[in-house]
């Protein structure tokens, strides 16, 4: 495609002032990183002498840390945490990278959502992931979480222009808060983006939703193969959704907008050299497109900052967020 590079910059400098609010399974990243010494006589593994851990914000909480280095800390959270030794991490990581959490419910019968990613290195090595522990509870939230997660959503969403639904499966998004959700922000009149990873049919009447293909496949039931593919399972979606724009995100092949009275735009890769880890650039997307919706900037233009944030974060390792500045930089060199 061809764009507007003067207008490119102008609607990257209107997303400093919007408000996004990000409901979701909210997720903590626990980094631990050691030196391998040798191994061990117990049994045939590594022994890591531990050098730091790091705490980085993942799952929907990375969203909504994308969205805090972009606006300053305009942007809230509301989901789950259990009553726990990681939850107190979460909440401290949340306060650092500058989001309200106010939102966040504990639970004490569920696990704060914890990925652990242990990594070792070699001084002739770079550092290298061994393994990773996941801590998470089965099954939808309790009917009385539910109404507390819903008092949230009534409580906090008139004071955002935006909100995001950040469906990782885990359990906190239930029909309920998806229906009461989209129903007060289409009456507040709202940005709703949906980030979800199946079932994609069953959001209605939202501005948008960011599939990458494997799930948008998943939820059309069919394979994409060309661009035709792309446009049929782009117009399917908005026809049982009634959104306003679809975003499918294709990885390598770039971004795949639709619209409505048959329109279509493919959006190519802006980075295809430096890429060193994918982990969370989906996230990168769906925040930065969000809060580019909400800042009036048409869907097409929304979808190239997202990209351009996307080909930023990929060039660190883990989940990584950009800022006004570097989105800037990014266009100017293009």
């Amino acid at each position: 495609m061809n764009f507007d590079k003067e207008k490119l910059i102008a609607s990257i400098n209107k997303l400093k002032d919007r408000r996004v609010l990000i409901v979701g399974d909210l997720a903590l990243d626990e980094m631990i990183y050691g030196d391998a010494e040798r191994i061990s006589r117990e049994a045939p593994v590594l022994i890591l002498q531990h050098t730091h851990t790091k705490y980085i914000l993942g799952g929907a909480s990375n969203a909504a840390h994308n969205v805090s280095t972009l606006n300053s800390g305009k942007v809230g959270v509301i989901g789950v945490a259990g009553d726990d030794y990681h939850a107190g991490f979460l909440i401290d990581t949340f306060k650092k990278a500058n989001i309200n959490c106010e939102g966040i419910i504990t639970d004490k019968d569920r696990k704060t959502i914890v990925k652990t990613r242990i990594s070792g290195s070699i001084t002739t090595s770079i550092t290298q992931q061994i393994v990773r522990i996941d801590r998470q509870s089965k099954g939808f939230i309790s009917n009385e979480t539910e109404s507390k997660i819903i008092e949230m959503i009534e409580k906090l969403l008139p004071n955002y222009d935006a909100v995001i639904l950040s469906n990782y499966h885990i359990g906190t998004i239930t029909d309920k808060i998806v229906h009461t959700t989209t129903e007060l922000a289409n009456k507040l009149n709202k940005v709703i983006v949906v980030d979800a990873q199946r079932d994609l049919h069953t959001y209605k009447n939202v501005t948008s939703m960011t599939p990458n293909l494997p799930d948008t496949e998943k939820s059309v039931g069919f394979e994409i193969h060309s661009e035709e593919d792309l446009k049929k399972a782009g117009d399917k979606l908005l026809k049982e959704t009634c959104a306003k724009s679809i975003l499918i995100t294709c990885g390598a092949d770039g971004m795949f907008v639709t619209e409505p009275d048959n329109k279509y735009t493919k959006i190519p890769v802006f980075n295809k050299s430096e890429v060193f880890d994918v982990t969370g650039a989906g996230d990168t997307v769906t925040a930065v497109y969000s809060l580019a919706l909400a800042s009036g900037i048409d869907p097409v233009y929304s979808a190239v900052i997202g990209n351009v944030a996307a080909s930023i974060v990929v060039r660190q390792f883990g989940c990584a967020t950009t800022t006004i500045d570097e989105l800037l930089e990014a266009v100017k060199k293009l």
